[in-house]
């Protein structure tokens, strides 16, 4: 079945921006797991591909994730209230 096949939808360089796609994405309803090597995670070595961690999603809603993150915002898109 697709839901147990689980695809890369992003490459961050270290577990916190790695963190922050998660949020992104599990606020759009799309569940996500962490694929990372130890060694990176625990020394927050960013060299050669070690702290690189990857974003993956189900199949079924890959596509639905790329479009999430494509996304870009700047302050004028923000509901930002007036002091």
């Amino acid at each position: 079945m697709d839901e147990d096949k689980w695809e890369t939808a992003y490459t961050a360089s270290g577990i916190t921006n790695a963190n922050i796609v998660v949020g992104r994405l599990e606020t759009e309803g799309i569940p996500t797991r962490l694929k990372y090597e130890a060694v990176g995670a625990i020394y927050a070595i960013t060299i050669d591909g070690l702290g690189e961690v990857a974003v993956l999603v189900p199949v079924n809603y890959l596509e639905k994730a790329r479009e999430v993150l494509s996304q870009t915002y700047d302050d004028q898109d923000m509901d930002w209230e007036s002091s």
